[in-house]
């Protein structure tokens, strides 16, 4: 699957036609034609890159720069401005964009300015190389407790509430092995007075929704005789037994 690209335009015929030119390029494109479209998006899925133009209803460009980097994620932004100061231009690398462009622009320019921003290392979310404390990067998953959402691949996925809350324990807990019995006194309330499954088949219910292969798990590990724990990295999900 190509790298998936967010185009923020709302100039129709620019959108079709830069979107064509990113398609016939292999990329994935999507389309938010506002600036509060666009901070959803950029917040509830995952891209390898935005083209936002500044001129936006509602919010423009440089607000939604802000608050992308505010909210911690480090997607790479060009900006699109039919300005020409260059106050504008620093205000928009001040704000967090990797590069801007001046409309006209040549689509050649633009393309390779995609794959120049494409090539550079991925960067970990937040200031400084640290991810925000709200942000969980589960394998390929995403857990944002601010917004007490979860996504896969840039896809929201639907988990219940016990199931949301167990998450997060094992999350603020990561990397420490965790009792069944504590689970169920901390996500559950209740203290453990006879055999109960209800942490195992929520466990393997996560596994199912979050896990790549659930019954060789690699992100909730079964720490056997012990309880559960979430890895730390692959690494930490060497020959774990399936147990929930």
């Amino acid at each position: 699957m190509g790298r998936r690209i967010l185009l923020v335009e709302d100039e129709k015929e620019l959108c079709m036609a830069l979107g064509d030119r990113l398609q016939s390029q292999g990329y994935v494109v999507e389309i938010a034609s506002d600036g509060i479209e666009a901070i959803d998006k950029l917040t509830s899925t995952t891209f390898d890159l935005a083209i936002v133009d500044i001129m936006l209803p509602f919010r423009n460009g440089l607000e939604v720069c802000a608050e992308i980097r505010r909210s911690g994620i480090s997607v790479p932004i060009i900006i699109l401005t039919a300005r020409s100061q260059i106050s504008d231009k620093i205000a928009g690398l001040k704000v967090g964009a990797d590069d801007y462009m001046c409309k006209p622009f040549d689509a050649l320019e633009l393309m390779a300015r995609v794959e120049a921003q494409l090539r550079r290392p991925p960067q970990r979310i937040g200031n400084a190389g640290h991810t925000p404390p709200h942000i969980h990067l589960i394998g390929t998953n995403i857990l944002d407790t601010s917004r007490s959402r979860v996504t896969r691949n840039g896809e929201k996925v639907n988990l219940t509430v016990k199931e949301y809350q167990l998450l997060c324990y094992l999350a603020e807990h990561r990397g420490k092995t965790i009792s069944r019995e504590d689970l169920l006194s901390q996500v559950w309330g209740q203290k453990i007075d006879t055999l109960t499954r209800t942490v195992d088949v929520h466990v393997a219910s996560l596994r199912q929704k979050l896990e790549e292969t659930p019954k060789a798990p690699e992100l909730i590990l079964t720490v056997p005789g012990a309880g559960y724990k979430l890895a730390l990295n692959p690494q930490d999900s060497a020959a774990q037994p399936y147990n929930a």
